[in-house]
């Protein structure tokens, strides 16, 4: 009898993370399209469907349907889900990139001079905001872990979805793009070490001497990938490679495996596990044949399958509804006014100070000023340890919109400024 039960609550459970996986995949689908009509990054459009999928919109509309879609079940599977796709998507991101550029002096100024200034101004700018904060969206006792949270989040570059727009725009190998690439990794792995902070003062766990070991450790384990395992990994790739062009499945397999051995080994050094895939991913980024293969196999199905998982999983989380008074927007549009002053401001003026021109700074400082999925994720960290609460959650969610949506506007008015400059100094030589 008990195993007649366990096999019901099994078939109820497949049942519906499948018909939420059919309306989420479809709604994606949907979101992406209309985006792209509108010159918008379909990124965009899955992030706002994911958020309308919530109580925002469909819980409010329908809240008998919504709670019988999403809650008749335990969230687990699509979080899961959400997280594996995640660590595809990074790693897919790091192959994308051309990180020969840094061999340029030039290059490498302006990467150190960014990634500074991107996470020290808008860190200082949370920190003030969150000092000012009404006690109503702070939701630990400990206001030190809930400022540095809302300084963290300010200075976290969405990495996947900046991968995604310069991908769409193609700018992932040229130097620009490269210089912006490697300026948000920067950030955003400090910006994962300082959320191990706030989990530890969250969880008064913190040690400052257990927290340079894992820094040290974090910088040991990348160099190991770099030196020792990555010429071992290329010989396989290649050999591969050469009997079988189109990705066999014991490469794949191959691959697959050390994707998951790094998002466990990053895990295991408080960076989270996405990091490990994006770290493989530039491990064999320069074998060509590869990278079209696997685009060609199996990216189509991560960013339509797995990616709109997590944005989902995002807006069941979000009720704009929560901000039910003048007041409460007014700390949201103060939120996403001092998180875009911090970010673009401060980028833009570094790369201007590391001697990038007017059109290519503007540019720095709006691509690292996209937010979108990485926000998302760091938001549900702070949410799950109950350093903010259920307002704050939701205007951090739309600070992250409004940070991704108007990144492509922004580039698409921009960029034609890049070879306007370009052939003004090319005239001049000539």
């Amino acid at each position: 009898m008990q195993t007649t039960s366990s096999v019901h609550a099994t078939e109820a459970l497949l049942f519906f993370t499948l018909l939420q996986l059919g309306i989420i995949v479809l709604a994606g689908r949907i979101g992406g399209a209309i985006a792209r009509s509108v010159g918008q990054a379909g990124a965009v459009g899955e992030i706002i469907i994911g958020v309308l999928l919530g109580p925002s919109l469909f819980g409010w509309l329908a809240p008998e349907l919504f709670e019988t879609v999403f809650r008749s079940t335990p969230p687990q599977p699509l979080t899961i889900l959400s997280q594996v796709g995640l660590l595809l998507l990074m790693f897919q991101i790091g192959l994308e990139f051309e990180f020969g550029h840094l061999t340029e002096r030039r290059n490498r100024a302006a990467v150190l001079a960014v990634s500074v200034a991107g996470l020290v101004v808008p860190f200082a700018l949370g920190l003030g905001l969150a000092a000012l904060m009404p006690q109503a969206y702070v939701g630990t006792s400990n206001h030190t872990a809930f400022a540095m949270f809302v300084a963290t989040a300010l200075s976290i570059t969405a990495l996947p979805i900046l991968g995604r727009i310069m991908i769409e725009f193609d700018l992932t190998r040229t130097p620009i793009g490269v210089i912006a690439i490697s300026a948000a990794a920067v950030n955003d792995v400090v910006g994962w070490l300082l959320l191990a902070v706030v989990t530890a003062l969250t969880t008064a766990q913190f040690s400052g001497g257990g927290f340079a070991l894992n820094v040290a450790l974090v910088a040991g384990f990348a160099a190991l990938c770099w030196w020792g395992l990555r010429p071992l990994l290329v010989r396989v790739v290649q050999h591969q490679m050469r009997s079988e062009p189109r990705l066999s499945g014991a490469l794949m397999g191959i691959v697959l495996c050390c994707i998951f051995a790094a998002g466990m080994a990053t895990y295991k050094l408080a960076i989270f596990a996405i990091f490990g895939g994006f770290l493989v991913g530039v491990m064999l980024h320069d074998q060509a044949n590869f990278v079209a293969a696997w685009k060609e196999r199996v990216g189509h199905f991560v960013n339509v399958f797995f990616l709109p998982i997590f944005f989902t999983y995002t807006g069941l989380r979000t009720d704009i509804g929560s901000l039910n008074d003048g007041n409460a927007w007014l700390w949201c549009v103060l939120l996403i006014a001092v998180a875009t002053l911090g970010k673009f401001g401060g980028c833009y003026v570094a790369a201007r100070i590391a001697g990038l021109n007017r059109s290519e700074s503007k540019i720095i400082g709006v691509m690292m000023n996209t937010r979108g999925l990485m926000e998302l994720v760091v938001v549900n960290v702070g949410f799950d340890l109950g350093v903010i609460g259920k307002e704050l959650f939701t205007m951090l969610v739309l600070m992250a919109i409004f940070s991704t949506v108007i990144t492509s506007p922004a580039l698409r008015r921009w960029l034609p400024g890049i070879r306007d400059e370009a052939s003004m100094r090319e005239a001049a030589v000539s």
